[in-house]
């Protein structure tokens, strides 16, 4: 009788085991009971993840809340209005659904080897990791300890069973450098984020594909790859400007490295736009406080924090997900940064 009022659902219990893991109900019972017949792999990973949940369920001591309501949320980098604004939405979300923040943000955090123990940690229910720099293979083996977690912005493809949240990178680019051609501009330059990123793949892809449209072919000599910078972005604008034959415009890799190609214009006696279309990505507040004001790309920035965390909760909550790569559209802003090609 004992047996049959007991919650059977709690977390913990074999099947919330089996769903974390993505083992069967037998397998996990079986690796429970130590039966012989169960790798010692898989058993290793039942015992970690049965560990993870019952711990996940224990109000502490202390009066903190519970694991399962603490999200664990990684970005590596200076809360700047990019990833400032990502984090804020989280941040507000997780705070719509009752859960709990535990933010690892800064530079420094980059050289944190985090990955390899958020599986084994108790006092987190899950996590949000926003541009990764670790390799797949590491997030890959955090997904096979049963860790739910959502990538945000992954800076390489993604495993397709590991949820990512993503702007349509591809299609941004295109519509920047179609509204470049539509122009006249033919010979334009890329000033390009770091050539190993998803992003910046994806947008070069996207720049490619918009010249083809117009008959033509992208020209590698015209294509700069750097840390997306205001200071890296001059550099790599100034080399391109520097050519004999210059670009009559310029895509940047964001509005930041837009902005230091203002700079590398201005330097050089050009007029943007009269002598050089300059472009941006992102639209972030500094997009609009340039002279000119940049035509950029913008990014649903806020809309992919949110994304994240109800994809999270779906995940905490053992419910079955379908969309794992989700990409958001962008939105091309037209502003006083671009003109037609010169004479």
């Amino acid at each position: 009788m004992e047996q049959m009022t007991r919650p059977a659902t709690r977390k913990g219990s074999v099947r919330d085991i089996a769903a974390a893991t993505g083992l069967s109900i037998a397998t996990v019972s079986r690796a429970l009971n130590a039966h012989p017949s169960v790798a010692a792999d898989t058993r290793d990973l039942v015992q970690r993840t049965a560990q993870r949940l019952r711990a996940a369920v224990r109000a502490e001591p202390d009066g903190r809340p519970p694991a399962r309501q603490v999200v664990y949320v990684r970005c590596p980098y200076q809360l700047t209005d990019y990833f400032g604004l990502i984090v804020s939405s989280i941040a507000e979300t997780l705070l719509l659904h009752g859960r709990h923040l535990l933010l690892d943000a800064g530079q420094v955090a980059q050289n944190e080897n985090v990955l390899p123990t958020l599986g084994s940690r108790t006092d987190i229910g899950g996590a949000v990791l926003i541009l990764p720099p670790e390799p797949s293979e590491e997030l890959e083996h955090l997904r096979r300890d049963g860790f739910p977690f959502v990538v945000v912005d992954p800076r390489t493809p993604p495993p397709r069973d590991i949820p990512a949240v993503s702007a349509a990178h591809f299609g941004g680019a295109r519509a920047v450098t179609a509204h470049l051609t539509a122009l006249g501009h033919r010979r334009i330059g890329v000033v390009g984020g770091p050539h190993n990123w998803l992003a910046g793949q994806a947008r070069l892809a996207g720049h490619t594909s918009a010249l083809a449209d117009v008959g033509v072919l992208a020209d590698p000599a015209l294509v700069r790859s750097a840390e997306p910078t205001a200071e890296l972005g001059h550099r790599a604008a100034a080399e391109l400007l520097d050519l004999p034959d210059r670009p009559t415009a310029l895509v940047c890799f964001n509005d930041k490295a837009a902005v230091g190609a203002l700079a590398a214009a201005t330097e050089r006696g050009l007029r943007v736009p009269a002598d050089l279309s300059v472009t941006g990505f992102d639209d972030i507040d500094l997009a609009s406080a340039t002279t000119p004001r940049l035509t950029t790309v913008r990014q649903p920035l806020q809309e992919m924090g949110r994304i994240a965390v109800g994809l999270l909760v779906r995940l905490l909550d053992q419910h079955q997900l379908e969309a794992l790569h989700i990409e958001l559209a962008t939105e091309l802003v037209v502003r006083e940064s671009t003109g037609p090609v010169p004479a």
